[in-house]
């Protein structure tokens, strides 16, 4: 003998179908959305940033910045270089930046 229990589906069971479907195909659509951006950005070469001289140098060019103070910025950029390749603070700078 079979047991019956009713009519079916109830209607929070149609409700958590529905929802799941909708997860399920947005996971679908965002995974393919992913990779295929990620492809994208890989097939691209990395745009190196710009050198810091050559910001300084626009600067300079556009008015931004007066002779003088190019002059202060490019030394302390140097001092800054010398810094980073012997790990000890240039001779005359006090030991400030």
């Amino acid at each position: 003998m079979m047991w019956y229990l009713g009519g079916g589906v109830q209607w929070w069971g149609w409700l958590l179908m529905s929802v799941g479907m909708v997860v399920f195909w947005g996971l679908v659509i965002w995974a393919i959305w992913y990779f295929v951006t990620s492809l994208i950005r890989s097939s691209h070469p990395t745009q190196r940033p710009r050198e810091a001289k050559h910001i300084l140098d626009e600067r300079l060019a556009r008015g931004e910045i007066d002779p003088e103070e190019y002059r202060r910025l490019r030394d302390l950029m140097r001092s800054d270089e010398v810094r980073a390749d012997n790990g000890q603070t240039p001779v005359g700078t006090g030991g400030q930046r």
